[in-house]
């Protein structure tokens, strides 16, 4: 019996979205081809997700979605670093890529929390 190869790749993949999906982790897609992409919500001093960790790969766009109802900055420990002002409101869209691979830190300045590490790969 020969099994495709293809097909079992995708089918291990299934799997492995399937229990990502299902083990309560933080809400971040990953598009195949695309970007990496997290929505992030701060209410009442609490932030979603918080101390996530997750994986992209240099130079890939990843996009930052944050509704907050209360004003904020979000600090990217990179190379190169960002910092974006969140104002208190929904439907906030910020991008940025990162050059050097390694663990980057995502940081609330006033909240002073770590809403993920992503693990940048080469």
């Amino acid at each position: 019996m020969r099994i495709n190869r293809a097909l079992v790749t995708a089918v291990a993949a299934l799997l492995m979205w399937a229990l990502v999906a299902c083990s309560g982790s933080p809400k971040a897609t990953q598009p195949p081809g695309a970007g990496l992409v997290v929505d992030i919500t701060i209410a009442k001093g609490q932030v979603t997700p918080s101390n996530a960790t997750l994986a992209a790969k240099v130079s890939q766009p990843i996009t930052l979605h944050v509704t907050s109802d209360a004003a904020d900055e979000l600090h990217v420990h990179s190379v190169p670093d960002h910092k974006f002002q969140v104002a208190a409101v929904a439907d906030q869209t910020f991008q940025f890529s990162v050059d050097v691979p390694g663990n980057v830190d995502v940081e609330l300045h006033h909240l002073d929390r770590t809403v993920a590490t992503i693990q940048v790969r080469p």
